[in-house]
């Protein structure tokens, strides 16, 4: 369970590992759809509203109009206590969709980890097996001070690849702009010669390269059953707000396609949703 809520955690560090107690929402005026939100954590948000969780919540308000409120705070451990959980806010726009301490939404997009290269060599990897891996400087993202804490950073290790491993923390130096992005960065200044990235991060921060790179999705199979690389991502609300939760719900089933054009703008890798809660 480390290693899988890792997967995800340049989405919400460390959220299940802090304790959720539940308390009373406040009441908060039903024109408004407050959410929290990090204010430097792009491609998913920032305070100038240009993640595609930022997008995603302005299409979520114009369909309920309502008027669109934040509470920011920087996705470190804690985060839910002191947003969501102190009732300041009431949404969380992308989350994994099994998080404890949480009520989840239907999945609305699955992605999963992918290679970035740079094109102009054209190493064409497809798997943490390839031969070649071994010889080249590999990028991780890290949460910790180890090599358990991300299914790729783990499963590599396990495959005795660890002097080759080069770890980029998903905190980075909060005082710059975007600090997931200076794993791709690296790749295309030559410090590395390829990154396993979280999709997300790997589509967007790709295209905005001065060199061209190559994202190639890893294969949707898991190492074994504790070890996968894909996950669901949904909304969430406070555990028993079921009233917003099956409203949330509803938008995602009637913008299915609205979702995904704005996943494709930002370059988000997406396999097949597992659906469910």
């Amino acid at each position: 369970m480390r290693v899988a809520a890792g997967a995800v955690s340049v989405l919400l560090l460390a959220l299940s590992a802090a304790a959720v107690s539940p308390v009373a929402a406040r009441r908060d005026p039903a024109t408004a759809l407050r959410v929290c939100a990090d204010p430097n954590n792009l491609p998913f948000s920032n305070r100038n509203g240009e993640g595609f969780e930022n997008r995603l919540a302005v299409l979520v308000a114009h369909d309920l109009g309502a008027k669109l409120e934040y509470t920011w705070w920087p996705q470190r451990r804690g985060f839910v206590r002191n947003t969501l959980n102190t009732g300041d806010c009431d949404v969380l726009m992308g989350v994994p969709t099994h998080l404890k301490g949480v009520d989840t939404t239907h999945a609305y997009y699955r992605s999963t980890y992918a290679f970035v290269t740079p094109r102009r060599r054209h190493l064409g990897l497809s798997s943490l097996d390839d031969p070649r891996l071994p010889r080249l400087r590999i990028g991780v993202q890290l949460i910790g001070d180890d090599f358990a804490n991300s299914p790729p950073a783990h499963a590599l290790s396990a495959r005795g690849m660890v002097q080759n491993i080069v770890g980029y923390s998903v905190l980075g130096d909060y005082s710059q702009p975007n600090p997931p992005a200076r794993i791709v960065e690296a790749v295309a200044r030559g410090d590395i010669d390829v990154a396993v990235v979280w999709g997300p991060v790997a589509g967007y921060f790709a295209s905005r390269q001065a060199i061209p790179l190559t994202v190639t999705p890893l294969p949707p199979q898991s190492d074994s059953p504790a070890l996968p690389f894909s996950f669901d991502i949904s909304m969430a609300v406070r555990s028993g707000d079921s009233a917003r939760r099956s409203t949330l719900n509803r938008f995602i089933a009637t913008h299915r396609r609205d979702i995904d054009r704005l996943l494709d703008q930002y370059a988000v890798p997406r396999a097949a949703t597992k659906g469910g809660v």
